[in-house]
């Protein structure tokens, strides 16, 4: 499985890149959408985990992007919040087609457990 976290904060990806590849998984970090939407293209992967308040390219207009030109990635949106409470802007990222949400700070059984579903639901990532 690979995956790709986009995360416009160290330690977000830090954190999410040692839970993911302590389950074996091969993983991918861009520190805004735009990389992100990039590094796919050069580098595909099977999920995304991303941020949707971040610089450059913010999430929202990173899951439209990934929904409309590679609708066979899964895509995760993780959110603190930022002007509105993460809820609002989580929901928005579901009804542009993020397959889970979750609000910041993580739970690391939470995010496992979607990802193993994804892989699980798209028979992915039988390799890695």
């Amino acid at each position: 499985m690979k995956i790709l976290i986009i995360d416009d904060k160290p330690a977000i990806r830090d954190i999410l890149r040692t839970w993911f590849e302590m389950e074996g998984w091969t993983v991918y970090e861009a520190e805004n959408g735009r990389d992100g939407v990039q590094l796919h293209r050069k580098t595909p992967v099977d999920l995304v985990v991303c941020d949707l308040i971040m610089p450059v390219q913010e999430g929202i207009e990173t899951i439209s992007s990934f929904r409309r030109s590679f609708p066979e990635v899964g895509v995760i949106a993780i959110s603190g919040g930022g002007r509105l409470s993460p809820d609002q802007y989580l929901e928005v990222a579901q009804l542009l087609g993020a397959w889970k949400i979750f609000r910041k700070p993580l739970a690391i059984d939470q995010m496992l457990a979607a990802v193993w579903q994804w892989r699980a639901i798209e028979g992915r990532g039988e390799s890695q």
